[in-house]
């Protein structure tokens, strides 16, 4: 039988066994991804598959065949103020400019070595 892939088996778990509404998979070529949305209420993810070898999450991949957490999402209002506040304070940003995410929101990711060992991704949200 072929093997179902992590973003399957865990889209399973997220859906069935914690209730959570869970998107169809969604093919984003401009960031090398499949990408399943899941929204348990107070929590959303993403479950991420590269799209071959020169995908973003490709190398995290290769050191974690089992998959796990790559990277944490916090809203801001605004990117581009954040961006300049983090510099400010000594924190690295990995793009000078905001890019655009999955959600097709402004998204900018800060080094991890700045925060504790985690990548971590700034998401404008409107109110």
């Amino acid at each position: 039988a072929p093997t179902r892939s992590v973003a399957c088996r865990a889209t399973v778990f997220y859906r069935d066994t914690l209730g959570g509404n869970v998107s169809a998979p969604q093919v984003l070529p401009e960031h090398g991804v499949t990408v399943v949305f899941v929204n348990l209420g107070n929590t959303k993810l993403e479950l991420l598959e590269p799209l071959g070898e020169a995908s973003p999450i490709a190398g995290f991949l290769k050191k974690n065949s089992l998959g796990g957490m790559h990277h944490v999402c916090y809203e801001v209002d605004n990117v581009t103020e954040a961006i300049r506040s983090l510099k400010e304070n000594g924190i690295r940003v990995l793009n000078d400019e905001p890019k655009i995410g999955a959600h097709g929101l402004p998204v900018v990711f800060v080094h991890p070595k700045d925060c504790g060992g985690v990548l971590t991704e700034l998401e404008e949200v409107k109110a």
